[in-house]
């Protein structure tokens, strides 16, 4: 099965981090699943580092990338048909978060499921096939 990871996944995936729960880590590293990355997960971290809010995880993104393809992970570069989608995903008060919000579209329109920590995604259910690390 085709999955797309958020980015905080990837986050906790390339930190190692407890919080990354058994079920999502076994997912994850089962070799007949294919993990996906969108570039826009790239760009947010990128960011993030650029803000200071992510001391922990210092690599360059070039290497990141790298380190996304030796997982066997791959990278999905952004498409006008992802930007598309975007108008299919509803507009949630509660959670504005652009990234996040492309994220959802890509998944939509690559028809994957997305692999998510964060409990807003529950907002777009049925739409979104969601894979929860609660």
């Amino acid at each position: 099965m085709n999955y797309l990871i958020d980015t905080q996944i990837l986050i906790w995936y390339q930190l190692d981090s407890h919080k990354l729960k058994h079920p999502i880590r076994k997912l994850l590293g089962n070799r007949n699943n294919t993990i996906v990355i969108s570039q826009i997960s790239l760009f947010e971290i990128a960011i993030k580092q650029k803000l200071g809010k992510l001391p922990e995880l210092d690599l360059p993104i070039a290497m990141l990338a790298s380190l996304i393809k030796q997982d066997a992970f791959n990278l999905l570069d952004l498409q006008t048909t992802h930007i598309e989608s975007y108008s299919k995903i509803p507009l949630v008060p509660e959670h504005r978060d652009p990234f996040d919000r492309l994220l959802l579209a890509t998944a939509l329109s690559e028809n994957m499921a997305i692999v998510s920590a964060d409990a807003n995604f529950k907002f777009y259910q049925p739409q979104i096939q969601l894979i929860s690390n609660d």
